[in-house]
């Protein structure tokens, strides 16, 4: 295996410093993770994308080692920023959860820097949450308001790792312990006074029409209801949308089913 080059550095934008690293050389690949992890959690995609591709991944602002800044913010900037810093004029953009939000906000604000989207069981602003969802919101918004964050990552794990139709025996133990920490960590980032988010107007839910790059969506079987919705949506509404399920997995397809994943996605990535 070629040795890869590899940088890990912070850029400073939007008022508070945003965690990078960068690897390989070729196309650029810009991955963004789920809200309940950090970018730790393409670990097993790492060095077998940046074998092709200049690989990049960030830390959302609020996890992992990216903070929140005193004042507005947009999530969606914080992409174009990175790239226009790397000097890098488009990227395939892979984005899970509110990773594919974020990623869905950034290629309508700036269509011209991105070449493809996977959308890996992408929220979308602008829906309206089921009231499973307001409930799980609820009970993390107690447990966090009593201090209880190890009760709140457990929550987490069951809602988005497990999934409704398993029980934690009937997933990896070494992929929910992995997600604990980036999620228990994420609780542990104090939120500035000041901090304002600045959200897409209007919403991508009523603009998913403007998407004209070619996007692949994945989801796994065991993901919630919701999440499986607004995946079919998606692929009805987007003009260049293909779609595939993986078996196996819930929210987390790429740490549940990692060859998998890859196979379809750099399959997808080398037809664009």
């Amino acid at each position: 295996m070629v040795a890869l080059h590899h940088q890990a550095s912070f850029l400073n934008t939007q008022g508070a410093p945003l965690y990078y690293e960068v690897a390989g050389q070729g196309d650029a690949i810009l991955f963004i993770h789920a809200g309940i992890a950090d970018s730790r959690m393409w670990d097993e995609q790492w060095s077998i994308f940046a074998q092709h591709y200049q690989t990049i991944r960030y830390d959302i602002r609020g996890f992992g080692r990216s903070q929140i800044p005193a004042g507005p913010f947009a999530y969606h900037a914080d992409p174009a920023n990175l790239l226009c810093f790397l000097k890098i004029e488009r990227a395939h953009v892979i984005g899970n959860s509110f990773g594919g939000k974020i990623a869905i906000d950034f290629a309508l604000t700036y269509p011209e820097l991105v070449t493809s989207l996977t959308l890996v069981a992408p929220s979308v602003s602008g829906t309206t949450p089921s009231p499973a969802i307001q409930q799980f919101a609820a009970e993390e918004e107690a447990l966090l308001a009593k201090g209880d964050l190890e009760a709140a990552t457990e929550l987490n794990l069951r809602t988005w790792v497990d999934g409704p139709r398993r029980t934690p025996k009937q997933v990896s133990s070494m992929v929910r312990q992995r997600v604990y920490d980036m999620q228990y960590h994420a609780f542990t980032i104090p939120v500035p006074e000041g901090a304002e988010e600045i959200e897409l107007q209007p919403p991508a839910i009523s603009r998913l029409a403007e998407l004209h790059m070619p996007t692949l969506i994945i989801t796994g079987e065991y993901d919630l209801p919701d999440m499986l919705f607004i995946a079919q949506e998606l692929a009805k509404q987007l003009p260049h949308a293909q779609q595939v399920a993986l078996p196996d997995a819930a929210h987390v397809v790429s740490m549940e089913q990692p060859e998998l994943f890859n196979q379809h996605a750099l399959a997808f990535l080398q037809t664009h």
